[in-house]
């Protein structure tokens, strides 16, 4: 059992628990780690939500490529064959357009939504008010988040 399909209850931490960070720095979901999350158990549905996701990006004159990127992924059966399955790497507005599309029913569709809504937020305003510190205050931000992120697994 992963850490995924530990409890039925969900909370902000779950988003942050599958949250990725790559090679250069940047912040990603695993579109098939978030299904789990949202409680969509087959694929196929889920891809369908990512669909109407990806066309609310389109209408909005932003990029598809750049929020969801396409990922295949070796699956092991049951049978110990390998199969290649899709999957997506997906950034937190795409996240935020997944739960936007979501289930309307599901109490985790509406927690998403917010948490999504709220960290896109608050990393808006972080980068405004970033830009207008001076290089040393910058200098100084980044110890304190290394810091804080050093004593935030204690």
């Amino acid at each position: 059992m992963n850490k995924l399909e530990k409890s039925s209850s969900f909370t902000n931490q779950t988003f942050e628990d599958i949250k990725h960070i790559d090679e250069e720095g940047i912040e990603y979901w695993n579109a098939r780690e978030l299904q789990i999350v949202l409680n969509y158990k087959e694929w196929r549905k889920f891809e369908n939500v990512i669909k109407k996701a990806k066309e609310s990006c389109k209408n909005s004159n932003i990029s598809v490529l750049e929020h969801f990127v396409d990922v295949d992924k070796l699956s092991k059966r049951a049978n110990n064959a390998k199969v290649v399955i899709k999957d997506y790497k997906l950034t937190r507005y795409a996240c935020y357009l997944i739960a936007q599309n979501g289930d309307p029913r599901k109490e985790v569709i509406a927690l998403a939504q917010t948490y999504f809504a709220v960290q896109t937020r608050k990393q808006e305003i972080t980068e405004k008010e970033y830009s207008l510190l001076t290089e040393d205050e910058k200098r100084f931000y980044q110890r304190d988040l290394t810091r804080k992120g050093n004593y935030s697994y204690i």
